[in-house]
């Protein structure tokens, strides 16, 4: 059965999704944009900021569901511009420890909100 999870500490959903679906051990956690969930407005407009952002929030999320940043086994990391992926990486470096989640990055073409990055992943509860 799935359950929902939901946490005041991150951006509610903006659209029909949940912030995370629980199913058996495993936590689903929605992409995660920069948005700061106090201010509702983007915790800046550089990589750098916003990676630490969207990070904070997916380890809100996680926390909710009993998890971690540690039992994360997949992630994906979308970004607006490929060129960023040096300092998204040097970021996301400060929030995991080996061994390191799997892990796809991938440029799109455009992200909710006009936001620089978007990360999702998948975690042991």
């Amino acid at each position: 059965m799935k359950h929902p999870i939901h946490t005041p500490h991150a951006p509610a959903a903006i659209g029909p999704y949940s912030q995370a679906i629980e199913v058996g051990n495993l936590i689903f956690v929605s992409g995660q944009i920069p948005v700061d969930p106090a201010t509702g407005a983007f915790a800046g407009d550089d990589i750098t900021s916003q990676t630490h952002q969207s990070l904070k929030n997916l380890r809100a999320i996680l926390e909710e569901a009993g998890s971690g940043l540690d039992k994360v086994a997949k992630t994906t990391v979308f970004l607006k511009d490929m060129n960023d992926f040096a300092a998204m990486n040097a970021v996301y470096a400060e929030y995991f420890t080996e061994p390191y989640p799997a892990r796809a990055a991938v440029q799109v073409g455009r992200l909710p909100k006009d936001a620089l990055v978007e990360i999702e992943c998948v975690a042991e509860i």
